[in-house]
C-alpha cells in the first residue's frame, strides 16, 4: 500500500505535467519557423506627390494609402474603411481621383499625386477648401480631405465632359448640376451628414446654384 501511494498522481498534476512537456517541446519549433521565415522583399519606390519626389524603400504590397501616412508623414489623407468604399482616402493622381487604399504604391512610379496637403495652405486655401469653410461642409473633418480631393476632380470631370449615371445629354455642354454633383460624389461618404453644405461649396465653386 505504501508503495502504490509513492507513485499515486492526481488529474491535475498529469494536465500540468502534460502542458509543460508540449511548451518545451513547441518552443525549438516555434524559433526554427521564425528563423525559416524569408526576409520581407522590398522594391525602391520613387513618387511625385504635391510636386516633391520622394524615394522609399517598400514592402511590395505597400498601399499608396500607407506609403503616403505611414512613410511620407502626409497624414491628411485618411484611412477610414480600408475597402474602397468610404471615399476618406480619396487623392488626385494625374489629375484623376482614386481610392489610394485600393492602389499599391509601386504602381505609381512616375506618377503625379496631390493629396490634400498639396490643394493649399492655411494662408491660400484653394477655392474648394475656402468654399467648405464657408459652408460649413467639414463638420467633425475626417472625411473632408478625400471629400475635398474628390470635389476637385468632380469638377474637371464635368468640365472636361466626363458622362455620369445620371447624365441627359451625352451631347451637349455639361453642366455641374446638383442632381449631376451629389451623384458624382456618392461614393465619399460622410457620417455627419453635410452633404447639403458639400453641395453648396461646389456649387459656389463651379458658379452654379445648389
Amino acid at each position: 500500500m505504501a508503495d502504490f501511494e509513492a507513485f499515486k498522481v492526481s488529474r491535475r498534476g498529469v494536465l500540468a505535467g502534460g502542458t509543460v512537456s508540449v511548451a518545451a517541446t513547441s518552443v525549438p519549433v516555434v524559433r526554427a519557423r521564425a528563423a525559416a521565415q524569408p526576409a520581407t522583399p522590398t522594391v525602391p519606390v520613387s513618387l511625385k506627390v504635391n510636386g516633391k519626389e520622394h524615394k522609399l524603400m517598400l514592402d511590395t504590397r505597400t498601399t499608396l494609402l500607407d506609403a503616403l501616412r505611414e512613410h511620407i508623414k502626409l497624414t491628411g489623407t485618411k484611412k477610414g474603411c480600408d475597402h474602397g468604399q468610404c471615399g476618406a482616402c480619396t487623392v488626385i493622381v494625374n489629375g484623376t481621383r482614386i481610392n489610394s487604399c485600393l492602389s499599391f504604391a509601386v504602381m505609381h512610379e512616375g506618377d503625379e499625386v496631390t493629396t490634400i496637403e498639396g490643394l493649399g495652405t492655411p494662408d491660400n486655401l484653394h477655392p474648394m477648401q475656402a468654399a467648405f469653410v464657408k459652408h460649413d461642409g467639414y463638420q467633425c473633418g475626417y472625411c473632408t480631405p478625400g471629400q475635398i480631393c474628390s470635389a476637385v476632380s468632380v469638377l474637371e470631370e464635368i468640365r472636361k465632359g466626363v458622362p455620369s449615371h445620371v447624365t441627359d445629354d451625352l451631347e451637349g455642354p455639361m453642366k455641374p448640376t446638383n442632381m449631376e454633383m451629389r451623384e458624382r460624389m456618392s461614393g465619399n461618404i460622410c457620417r455627419c451628414g453635410a452633404y447639403s453644405n458639400i453641395a453648396e461649396a461646389m456649387a459656389e465653386v463651379a458658379g452654379e446654384k445648389a
